[in-house]
């Protein structure tokens, strides 16, 4: 289904990505980041908070980071500033690539196995299947953020892939 290079191209979109919000977070007017904006997770801090929740969550699952608390409703105020949010997201931002870069074909290839408190129960599926639900998850909250952003008119900077910068040698 997805490679290891996959896994790490995927883990450096990411970081680039979140590095676009940072710099966009510290321009804006911190109400201009807490507004609602009729987003599930409210407004830009909510949604940033909730993704990045989400990704420690999946981090606790695939690499024995400490879970979150709280559940998803909560998740959306793991922070309200916006300097913190962007330190606590580097941080995790270079974790998950260190992560990214040590998978091997043969651990994409198990299962993961986990107790879902959204579903309610004990789950278990494919590692590769839940890697690449992580990054679509990233991918799909930082779209709303590029909107929010957008509607807050703020001038958002390059998304795609294919304009990524070429790793460091």
């Amino acid at each position: 289904m997805i490679t290891p290079e996959y896994c790490v191209t995927m883990a450096r979109y990411n970081a680039w990505q979140n590095q676009g919000l940072s710099a966009a977070f510290a321009a804006l007017p911190h109400g201009e980041l807490t507004a609602d904006r009729g987003a599930f997770f409210g407004s830009l801090m909510g949604t940033a908070s909730h993704l990045l929740w989400g990704d420690r969550m999946w981090m606790s699952r695939f690499d024995g980071w400490d879970a979150p608390s709280g559940g998803i409703p909560a998740s959306a105020r793991l922070f309200d500033d916006p300097e913190e949010w962007s330190g606590a997201r580097a941080d995790a931002d270079a974790k998950i690539l260190a992560w990214a870069k040590q998978l091997d074909e043969v651990a994409l290839a198990g299962d993961l196995s986990w107790y879902s408190g959204a579903a309610g129960r004990h789950v278990t599926r494919p590692l590769a299947f839940c890697i690449t639900h992580f990054f679509n998850h990233q991918t799909h909250h930082r779209g709303q953020i590029h909107g929010m952003l957008t509607q807050a008119g703020w001038q958002t900077a390059d998304s795609d892939l294919f304009l990524m910068p070429a790793a460091p040698e």
